[in-house]
């Protein structure tokens, strides 16, 4: 019988609050007040610089993720998991994925967007907090983080943040988004990567002598330093657009604009960095790299050494 690892589970518990704290910060900042409101729209209103460069990349990146992009990654996921003899992950990585997925959908309904008299052309859309097509990238990424072998976890947890920062960035540009969208969206998957931590940790609660991987020290720094770095700009250019937000955005000069729209990149790629690194410090303690044969099957899970 494995002793209960009670401060990994404090941990991912702790830090799924801390996630829905940001989650709610978020909400209520950028969708409830006038002020979170401005400064997305300047941010979002940028987004037309250059884009007549970039749009055919954009509309790439955002065709790729799609329901059918999503089951086929799960499947992959799931099959990786398996033939690596992970039940308990490939379950958990599903957990996350399904759960982040339906999460957003639901709060894209729930949540109202009040009319505070700012971007009255959109104003009939609606609310569009969390991004779907930025839930899809995140959780995608850090499932295949969880299911790959510790000796690429690393690189592919930093190839993964990038590419769901990359994917929110440009819902942004084509001009889906806004900055919090893409924000919330991480969140959620931030929160649902720590149940899923929860549900794994339970159901190998009954393996004995496993070894587990090393540590991906490197990756979580340049991870979290990368994430820290890229929200200090991010404020740094929200405090800029803060002088300019009751001049029309239709009258703001072309840099102000590129720097509102530019600190709500950083801000997506930050957010995006810091949830990765979060999961990737403690997949180590997770994710078995090798389980005695027999152990997992009598807890109900296959066994194998990588």
């Amino acid at each position: 019988m494995r002793r209960w690892p009670i401060g990994l589970g404090l941990w991912f518990v702790l830090l799924a609050t801390a996630e829905f704290g940001c989650l709610v910060a978020v909400w209520r900042f950028f969708v409830r007040s006038t002020h979170g409101q401005l400064l997305d729209t300047v941010a979002l209103a940028g987004n037309w610089i250059g884009q007549a460069r970039i749009n055919g990349v954009v509309d790439t990146i955002l065709n790729t993720v799609s329901v059918v992009s999503l089951v086929g990654a799960t499947a992959a996921i799931g099959f990786i998991a398996l033939i690596r003899r992970r039940v308990a992950v490939a379950f958990g990585a599903i957990l996350l994925i399904a759960g982040a997925s339906v999460t957003t959908q639901v709060l894209k309904r729930l949540i109202e967007r009040p009319q505070l008299g700012v971007d009255v052309e959109r104003a009939a859309a609606g609310n569009s907090l969390p991004s779907g097509h930025a839930t899809i990238a995140m959780a995608v990424a850090i499932a295949f983080l969880l299911v790959l072998p510790p000796r690429v976890r690393g690189a592919g947890a930093v190839v993964g943040a990038c590419g769901a920062a990359i994917v929110g960035i440009a819902t942004l540009s084509a001009g889906w988004h806004r900055p919090s969208d893409v924000a919330a969206a991480f969140l959620v998957v931030g929160v649902w990567a720590n149940l899923a931590g929860l549900f794994i940790l339970f159901a190998q609660r009954r393996h004995g002598d496993v070894v587990y991987g090393p540590r991906n020290r490197y990756a979580v720094t340049v991870l979290a330093l990368a994430g820290l770095v890229l929200l200090a700009g991010a404020a740094v250019a929200m405090k800029l657009t803060d002088q300019v937000l009751t001049t029309p955005t239709d009258q703001l000069s072309r840099n102000r604009l590129l720097t509102a729209y530019g600190g709500g990149a950083l801000g997506i790629a930050g957010v995006a960095g810091l949830v990765v690194a979060a999961v990737l410090a403690t997949a180590h303690r997770l994710v078995p790299q090798a389980v005695p044969f027999g152990v997992e099957a009598k807890a109900g899970v296959s066994s194998t050494v990588d």
